[in-house]
């Protein structure tokens, strides 16, 4: 590249950042398309690094809007990896949880994943290894204590080998996304999450029908996303008061969930309360001690023994499942869900997709 051509693109970036860097009185929000502008430039790395840095923290002070938010996803979808449409008669469900992790309550999201497709409601997760500001046990983690050699699949087209024959995918960003992770260095150094931590919990790397379950934290986020998902015109989605800002669905107090759809390009939301105690799930949500005894817990379930692990499996599943419409109830989905673990059905599930892996890998090698 000339060097008047990175000029003139350090210049481009230089006039983006100092809209929204400018302080509270004085910055500005940018458009959808200046932002997906300044998001390419940033995972590309025409900006330079001191110009990166700044933007993230900038950003992060500012407060994204909701047009911000939808051109950033422009980008990640153009530059990130997609999943083609799979045959299936249900909506298939994506599920966006932090990327940092989890340190305090036990991730139940792999598991949960596993019956969803144990019971033909296909799933697709993604995520990285342990990012900072929280270093928290990541997704990765999980799956390849339970044989899923995920982070050994190099290619997007393995993933959706699998992802067709068993209904399961998880996109990997350190194999499949470089540009993204390129990223975590700036992460590691501003010792903040960036606005890219928020677009982890929103954005989908699947083209087909589906439904994208978002986590969150705190109220605000919520309704940015679902503005923003407005904006862009996403179908069908959920957002979910989770654990750790994930898309688990507590025990230990009341969800706080929302059921939304576009009808006609106009929001429609339905909130949803579900308490615990109503349907015998109540009690702490189980907490993060370590990866091996989470993986002990995790393989009594699977062998049809119920535990505290097993619990809020069955209370998360359940209502997955009704909400794609693979049962007509949630009390149906509790009572489908402690079907399959007692069966064997999801370890099944979980063997087939093991060795599917465990084939594309070595047909690589």
């Amino acid at each position: 590249m000339s060097s008047l051509l990175k000029n003139s693109q350090h210049l481009q970036f230089r006039d983006l950042l100092k809209k929204v860097g400018s302080g509270t009185h004085t910055s500005k929000s940018l458009s959808r398309e200046e932002a997906a502008i300044a998001t390419q430039m940033m995972l590309q790395e025409t900006a330079t690094p001191a110009q990166i840095g700044a933007f993230m923290i900038a950003q992060r002070i500012k407060r994204p809007t909701p047009t911000e938010l939808a051109g950033m996803l422009d980008t990640y979808d153009a530059l990130g990896p997609v999943l083609s449409p799979i045959e299936s008669d249900c909506l298939v469900t994506v599920f966006s949880n932090p990327y940092d992790g989890r340190s305090r309550t036990a991730p139940i999201n792999p598991l949960v994943a596993l019956i969803l497709t144990a019971a033909d409601a296909p799933a697709v997760l993604h995520g990285s290894g342990r990012l900072p500001t929280k270093h928290g046990v990541p997704i990765v983690e999980v799956l390849m204590g339970l044989g899923l050699n995920w982070h050994k699949l190099t290619t997007l087209d393995q993933v959706q080998q699998v992802f067709e024959q068993t209904g399961f995918g998880f996109v990997y960003q350190a194999a499949q996304f470089p540009q993204a992770e390129a990223m975590v260095t700036y992460r590691e150094q501003i010792g903040k999450r960036p606005t890219l931590a928020t677009i982890e919990i929103m954005w989908s790397p699947y083209r087909g029908k589906s439904n994208v379950v978002s986590g969150y934290v705190h109220p605000p986020t919520e309704a940015r996303t679902q503005a923003a998902f407005t904006e862009r015109g996403t179908a069908f989605f959920t957002t979910v008061k989770g654990l750790e800002g994930s898309c688990d669905i507590a025990r230990d107090r009341t969800a706080i969930i929302s059921l939304n759809h576009l009808e006609s390009g106009e929001l429609k939301t339905e909130r949803l309360l579900l308490h615990p105690r109503d349907y015998g799930f109540d009690g702490p949500d189980p907490a993060m001690s370590s990866v091996e005894e989470l993986l002990l817990d995790y393989k009594e379930v699977l062998s049809g023994r119920m535990n505290e692990i097993g619990r809020s499996a069955v209370w998360n599943a359940g209502f997955y499942l009704w909400r794609v419409g693979r049962v007509d109830s949630i009390e149906a989905g509790f009572d489908r869900v402690r079907s399959l673990l007692e069966t064997g059905t999801v370890k099944d599930k979980l063997h087939q997709i093991a060795e599917t892996i465990g084939e594309l890998i070595e047909r690589a090698a």
